[in-house]
Parts: structure tokens; sequence; C-alpha cells
């Protein structure tokens, strides 16, 4: 059997932890925080875990982990 490609803006952004699970970044964050509270702000320097229902999707694109 072929060796599976792994989707690489996939493997850029979100990564497979110890026990299977995926923890992606939390989107908007770039630009325009000032304006935000701190609370806000920190949590978004956190990783989020990935749904359970992305996961399927997730281990075709990530066959090898990243």
């Amino acid at each position: 059997m072929p060796k599976l490609k792994t989707h690489k803006a996939t493997a850029k952004r979100i990564r497979q932890t110890g026990a299977k699970k995926y923890k992606a970044r939390k989107s908007t964050q770039d630009h325009f925080n000032a304006r935000e509270r701190g609370k806000k702000t920190m949590s978004k320097r956190k990783d989020k875990t990935v749904s359970k229902t992305s996961n399927k999707a997730l281990r075709q694109y990530l066959p090898y982990g990243s």
C-alpha cells in the first residue's frame, strides 16, 4: 500500500497530543486586540482542543500525526 500524504496547511496549524487529541490555536488573535478585555486576550493565547466531530477528518489530513 502506498504512503499517505500529509496535508501541509493543516499540519502547520494543528498538533496531535499524546492521547491522540488535536490542539489548535484560537482564531482572531492576530491584531485589533488592544480594544478587548484582558480575560479575552489571555484566553486567545492558549491552545484549544479541536472538537471530536472534526477528529475523523483530521486523521485523514494528518495520517502520521504532527
